[in-house]
Order: structure tokens, then C-alpha cells, then sequence
């Protein structure tokens, strides 16, 4: 038995490191160079890398022109974080060197990490042009494309594998990586047919909720229900699964069981933005409106500056006639930004009932070239001017919604009365 063998079996099953570290230099002194780099393959599978790269590093200085050595010290400097150490080593690998494929693709993989895809595309289709048949390369291809976001281009790379037989290179089911690539392209019908095809054993937490996902957006709630229920069922602390179970019940009228949904999930994710909002709106359909003021309260909590709660929370304040806290909550936000011009309307209708007239005009009129044209708002500013007296302001306000409704004969005759007016 060699060195080597030695040293392996003092790790693996006796997980004697202390002598495994003398078998080790007894193996780099007296082992034959065959043996040492298949002990150099395994140590770096199992990740003992200082040891992989010192005998990596002997036989390459014993054999320079053996460029699988380089690509070795390549991967192992690149998970050292040192990749212009890792580059150096690839461009040493000359184009006739029968590893130069294998020095593209880890190069591909090197300028992928650095976050330079465009050299890193580059390369891999030199790749693919010298070695067509390599379906390495078509993986290769189809995983930065599709982490790119560029699924087009990678549907044909994997399609290309399952072609081939190919349904797992690199610990990556092809399959899965079809479907997910289907459904970034929008083809969510497509998408669910693939993903059924998968194994049992495939579908993973994540897949399951992509999956339960694409039910709802296909609008199969049902389905979704089913699929994201058994999921809270199997892991229950996957916490992205809340949001779309809850909206698929939603979609069915289910709300007592989306919003129960919701509190269960901000049990899990305590910050959930998504959760927050969803409650708001489930509650608030449900008129809870206690429980929907508080979902409110804490997601504004978290982050102050979220325009659309705010303005939600608004809406409701006006709505139950609670104006003092729309004031509170409107004139906070006004200090870090500027309103929204549906929260001068709501604030001008707070201090209006309130009796807070120059305040309640201010923000009518702010509100006013965002709504010239609306007939609900020119109603209520109709309204408003009429309690003041302000007879041109008034006049000013019939014309305007008079343009736009001139069959309303009220407000003609209103409009025609403050004309006739000394």
C-alpha cells in the first residue's frame, strides 16, 4: 500500500490527523507522480486545499508542461479569493496544450467571479467552438446565462443536455433548472409541466414553492393552496412560502385563512414587509380595522419612508374619520418628503373637518394640478369653497368640473346663480 493509500485511510476512517500529516510527507518524498496526483485530486475533493496545493505545486515544477496542474492551482487559488494569481495560471496554458478547454472553462469561472460575465461568455464559446461536442460547456453556458437572468439563451443549453440523456452535471438537476428557466422566461404553463416531471425526491423546498408559486400565477389556486400548505406542513420555518399561500387563499375569497396565514408567517419572519402589507389589505377587507392599523404601524416602524403604507394607512384614517392621526401621520412624512398628491387631499379633508380652513385650502390647492381633472376631488373642493363663501374660488371650481360633466345641471344652476350675484 502506498503512501498515499496510507494517509487516506488514516483520514478517512481513522480521522487520525496527527498521523496522517507524517504519512502525507512520507508520500510527497517516496510516491510516484500518478499516485500522488490522484491523492492530490482526493485531498481537494475532501477539502484539505494547503495539502492539494503543495503537491499540485511539486509536480508541476517536476512536469511544467502538464497544464491540468495549472487549472488545479487555478481552482485553488481562485477559492483563496487570489484570482490574479488564478489567471496567471491559465494564460500560461498555451492553445495547443490539450488543456486549454479545460483552461477556458476555468477561466470562465474566474472572470464569473470577479463579476466580468461578458469575458467570462467570451471564453466559454471559444470553448464550445474548439471542443462542440463537450457537454460540459453547454452546462457551462446555460448556468451563467441563466444567472444572468438571460433565459432564452440558456433554454437551449439545457435543453441541449436533456437531449444528450443528461439529467445532473455538478450536482445540478437539468430538469429543475429547465423549468426555472421557463418561468423566468414567463412560460408558466410550460414551467408546471416540467416541474411535475421531476422526481419525487427532487422537489425540494425550493422547488415546491416555485412551483406552488407558478400555480398562482397561472391562477390555479387550488393547486397552490395544496402545494404551498404541504410545504408549511414538511418545513415550516421556509418562510418565503407565507406571502403566496396567503395570496392564493386571498384569490379564492379565503380571507379569515389568509390573514391567520400572515400572523403565522410574521411568527417566522418578524419583519416581513410583504406580510405587513399583505395584513393591511387582508384585515382591512375583513374590516378589522384595529388589526389593519397595527400591521400598518409596524411596517412603518421598519421603514418610515414607505409611501405606500403611509398613504394606505391614510386612506383609512379618512375613511373611519379618525383626523387627528391622519394630520400626525401626513405632516410626519411631509418633514422627510414630498406628499404624495392623494395625501394633500386626505390631509386638506382632515383639517377641513376640523375646522382648520386655512390649513384644509393650502393643501386642497396642492392637491388641485393632480386632480384638475377628477370629479370626486372638484366635488369635494366645490363643497369646500361653498362652506368658506369664497364666491371667485368657487366659480373657479364649477367651471373647471362644468367642463368636464356639462349635464350636471345642479352645478349649472349653482354656477349661473353666483354669476347673476352683484
Amino acid at each position: 500500500m502506498s503512501y498515499s493509500e496510507q494517509m487516506l485511510t488514516k483520514l478517512q476512517e481513522d480521522h487520525d490527523w496527527t498521523n496522517a500529516k507524517k504519512l502525507f510527507a512520507l508520500a510527497l518524498r517516496h510516491d510516484d507522480d500518478d499516485t500522488l496526483f490522484n491523492l492530490g485530486e482526493q485531498l481537494y475533493g475532501l477539502g484539505f486545499t494547503p495539502q492539494a496545493k503543495r503537491i499540485f505545486e511539486k509536480l508541476l515544477r517536476d512536469h511544467p508542461d502538464e497544464d491540468e496542474l495549472r487549472t488545479y492551482l487555478a481552482d485553488i487559488a481562485v477559492s483563496a479569493g487570489d484570482t490574479d494569481q488564478a489567471l496567471a495560471l491559465l494564460t500560461a496554458i498555451p492553445k495547443d496544450s490539450p488543456a486549454y478547454v479545460q483552461g477556458l472553462l476555468a477561466s470562465a469561472d474566474v472572470y464569473q467571479t470577479m463579476g466580468i460575465p461578458e469575458v467570462s461568455e467570451q471564453k466559454l464559446k471559444e470553448a464550445k467552438r474548439l471542443a462542440p461536442d463537450e457537454l460540459v460547456i453547454d452546462f457551462a453556458l446555460g448556468e451563467l446565462y441563466f444567472t444572468l437572468g438571460r433565459y432564452e439563451e440558456a433554454l437551449p443549453e439545457y435543453q441541449a443536455l436533456l437531449d444528450q440523456g443528461i439529467e445532473t452535471m455538478a450536482e445540478v438537476l437539468i430538469g429543475q433548472r429547465l423549468a426555472a428557466t421557463l418561468a423566468g422566461m414567463g412560460d408558466y404553463e410550460e414551467a408546471i409541466a416540467e416541474y411535475q416531471k421531476l422526481p419525487r425526491e427532487a422537489l425540494d423546498a425550493d422547488t415546491t414553492y416555485q412551483l406552488g408559486v407558478l400555480y398562482g400565477e397561472t391562477k390555479q389556486y387550488q393547486q397552490a393552496i395544496t402545494t404551498l400548505t404541504a410545504l408549511q406542513q414538511s418545513d415550516p420555518d421556509y418562510a418565503p412560502l407565507y406571502p403566496a399561500l396567503a395570496r392564493a387563499q386571498a384569490a379564492l375569497n379565503q380571507l379569515p385563512d389568509a390573514l391567520a396565514t400572515v400572523r403565522i408567517g410574521l411568527g417566522f419572519d418578524e419583519f416581513n414587509s410583504d406580510l405587513f402589507k399583505l395584513g393591511f389589505n387582508y384585515a382591512t377587507r375583513l374590516a378589522d380595522e384595529d388589526q389593519a392599523v397595527t400591521f400598518a404601524k409596524q411596517e412603518l416602524a421598519q421603514d418610515p419612508d414607505d409611501q405606500d403604507m403611509i398613504l394606505s394607512l391614510s386612506n383609512l384614517y379618512v375613511k373611519d374619520g379618525d383626523d387627528q392621526a391622519n394630520v400626525d401621520l401626513l405632516t410626519a412624512a411631509a418633514a422627510n418628503h414630498e406628499l404624495d398628491p392623494q395625501m394633500y387631499w386626505n390631509i386638506a379633508k382632515s383639517y377641513e373637518r376640523q375646522e382648520k380652513m386655512d390649513q384644509a385650502k393650502e393643501n386642497y390647492l396642492l392637491a388641485y394640478p393632480s386632480f384638475r381633472e377628477n370629479t370626486d376631488f372638484l366635488l369635494d373642493l366645490i363643497r369646500f369653497f361653498q362652506s368658506m363663501a369664497a364666491r371667485p374660488e368657487l366659480l373657479a371650481a364649477l367651471k373647471q368640473y362644468l367642463k368636464l360633466v356639462p349635464t350636471d345641471l345642479d352645478m349649472q344652476d349653482l354656477y349661473d346663480d353666483l354669476l347673476d350675484e352683484p
